[in-house]
């Protein structure tokens, strides 16, 4: 059952959306603070959570660093840059089957997949070409 739309979660999700970058929960409470002083760190985590739970946003769980938050809630894969850390979208058709695949391989019942990239960004393959 989803829970009531409050003026804190439409605050909350409208920050993430205007981030746009796959931001941590930390990062969100920071930008939406800036308009909104009174609001929670707590609050924030809890929303955030919340939200991804409720499949209203995405959450992109990075190995051994913070969980990331996309407002993009459909069902896409990422890459992480190994020297920034930064997180993208990578618009690739999501693989049909593997879901059964696993299922049929482990005796599991899988109830989702996810597929993150690493390599080096952009920015940061610049910096190491400028630096060369």
């Amino acid at each position: 059952m989803p829970t009531r739309n409050t003026v804190q979660r439409q605050i909350i999700a409208e920050g993430l959306r205007r981030l746009a970058n796959h931001p941590t929960a930390d990062e969100v409470y920071e930008a939406v603070r800036e308009e909104h002083p009174g609001i929670g760190r707590a609050t924030v985590y809890r929303t955030l959570s919340l939200l991804a739970d409720e499949g209203q946003i995405g959450r992109v769980r990075i190995n051994n660093g913070a969980d990331r938050f996309d407002h993009r809630a459909f069902e896409h894969y990422h890459v992480r840059c190994t020297h920034c850390g930064r997180v993208d979208d990578v618009m690739v058709p999501v693989l049909d089957g593997v879901d059964e695949a696993a299922a049929g391989a482990s005796g599991y019942r899988i109830t989702g997949h996810t597929l993150q990239f690493d390599g080096v960004c952009p920015a940061c393959q610049a910096c190491e070409a400028s630096s060369a």
